[in-house]
């Protein structure tokens, strides 16, 4: 009764500064409020992540309060996108300063995390659809503010399209499933019992709505067009999309796991992830707009992020989805300032620098082959280590064997170690907190496995060759049409911002 009482407790204040929160943020439209006000409002939005961080820390189990559920993965995902929020709220205070519709902004970047937070708490299925509507509603707000520029107008349009096609996928999924069980709550719905009601067929329909739900804002193959129609849009909101919109497949899927378990249904899923995958570092080479190359980065990562879903490795998922959140938003804020050169380093013995990458490939494969032999009863533990030889390699080129003499090749080292031991500590420590979340252990078949392998294996050997073989036909072909794939249409192109010339006249 205590722990009830407690959890009431919570959740109603939880809310109630979610609340202030918003109704902070009305406040601050009304022009006759000063600009200065704006310091209060960062200051009330500070206290929802920390209700959020306090409630984490003290959870010990799952428990369901009417229409919700209070577990680690829903604390931990209210706390993320909140602490996400405040940081872009605190970068725009003077980022954004000036802007036409400066005031209106920050209501709706809280009212995005807000009802995400809400969504990823709530145990009800309809309540869950709603609130991540409105979130995907406020978010296409975002980036239609400034109306008279025809290019995020544009943009926004196509957004909103997208959106709507992944929320009424999900609505079905919602609607089907309570149809079949006559439940309308996670707790109740997933169950054995009712599980026990769904048809071979009916898994692979309800699997297939899920699919295009989590595929369409993760900006994956076929549907990437809206991420990178986007990049109009002010960095903030552009940081807010990439760092806690995206992500949203990874945990969506979590919670419908146990629906999730169809063979061919994770084949789709994988299959579309993998191109995407492809397409997306694809992209990020061969555009020299910054904004461009994390467009096809976030594709990428959100496609390395579903094929863990996939294989079953929902823990790693969301690790990935935290850990890409926070990377990602860092690089959208501090764009502004990022200069790219194109100075080519001077190898002084290339003899030497070869020695050193064929040191770095034999490290990188033996720590692979440590890394799955630790546990080789996992499925996807041979796709992470496949993942981790290609990464470790590639960094061992940049960072060691191309190193500027001797000090260079020892900062290179010392900065991949540490980075190293960070990533291991943080995904140990996470995955330790994360075992106790209700997922399903189901297992994916062994072709699906070695289908991954192949294809992301394939994918390496065939873009190192076309990148040895620049003056090759398939090269040129193969980088204009990623040119052309990764560019807005012409509706979303315009140099100059022309609707600013009659406050000039």
């Amino acid at each position: 009764m205590d722990a009830t009482s407690g959890l009431l407790t919570f959740m109603i204040v939880f809310v109630s500064t979610l609340i202030i929160a918003g109704i902070s943020g009305v406040i601050f439209i009304n022009k006759r409020v000063p600009l200065s006000y704006i310091k209060i409002h960062i200051g009330v939005s500070a206290l929802p992540p920390l209700i959020a961080l306090i409630a984490l820390i003290n959870i010990d189990n799952s428990e369901k309060l009417g229409p919700f559920h209070f577990d680690i993965l829903a604390w931990l995902m209210a706390f993320f996108v909140l602490v996400i929020g405040l940081i872009i709220q605190r970068f725009s205070m003077q980022y954004l300063k000036g802007d036409f519709n400066y005031r209106k902004y920050f209501v709706l970047f809280q009212l995005v995390t807000s009802f995400a937070a809400i969504a990823w708490l709530s145990d009800d299925l309809r309540l869950m659809t709603a609130f991540w509507g409105l979130t995907l509603i406020c978010l296409s707000l975002l980036m239609r503010l400034n109306r008279k520029w025809k290019v995020t107008k544009a943009a926004a349009k196509v957004t909103s399209r997208y959106f709507l096609l992944s929320w009424i996928a999900l609505a079905c999924s919602v609607l089907w499933l309570f149809v079949i069980t006559g439940e309308w709550t996670f707790s109740a719905a997933l169950t054995e019992a009712h599980l026990s009601m769904v048809t071979g067929w009916q898994y692979f329909g309800l699997s297939l709505l899920l699919i295009i739900a989590v595929i369409v804002p993760a900006a994956q193959w076929p549907f990437q067009r809206w991420l990178i129609e986007s990049v109009a849009a002010p960095t903030p909101v552009s940081a807010i999309m990439h760092a806690g919109i995206v992500n949203a497949g990874g945990i969506m899927l979590t919670r419908f796991s146990p629906l999730f378990h169809s063979d061919f249904a994770s084949l789709i899923l994988i299959i579309i992830a993998c191109i995407s995958v492809l397409i997306g570092s694809g992209i990020s080479l061969v555009h020299v707009d910054y904004k461009r190359q994390l467009v096809g980065s976030t594709m990428g990562q959100m496609g390395f992020m579903l094929i863990q879903c996939a294989l079953g490795a929902y823990v790693a998922a969301i690790i990935h989805l935290i850990l890409h959140g926070l990377f990602k938003a860092t690089l959208f804020l501090r764009s502004g300032s990022a200069l790219q050169r194109f100075e080519v380093p001077v190898r002084a013995n290339e003899r030497m620098s070869y020695f050193w990458i064929i040191s770095g490939r034999i490290l990188a494969g033996v720590l692979a082959i440590v890394f799955w032999l630790a546990e080789p009863g996992e499925g996807y533990r041979i796709i992470s280590a496949l993942i981790l030889a290609w990464s470790l390699s590639m960094a061992w080129t940049q960072l060691v064997a191309f190193g500027e003499g001797k000090m260079g090749r020892i900062i290179g080292l010392i900065a991949l170690v540490i980075v190293g031991v960070v990533y291991f500590v943080i995904h140990h420590y996470f995955n330790a907190w994360l075992q106790n979340i209700a997922i399903s252990n189901s297992h994916p078949s062994l072709f699906i496995i070695i289908l991954v392998a192949v294809i992301l294996v394939l994918g390496s050997i065939i873009s190192t060759w076309v990148a040895k073989h620049q003056s090759s036909k398939v090269f040129a072909i193969i980088y204009l049409w990623l040119v052309r794939l990764g560019d807005a249409k012409t509706k979303a192109i315009e140099r100059h911002p022309n609707y600013l010339k009659k406050f000039l006249s």
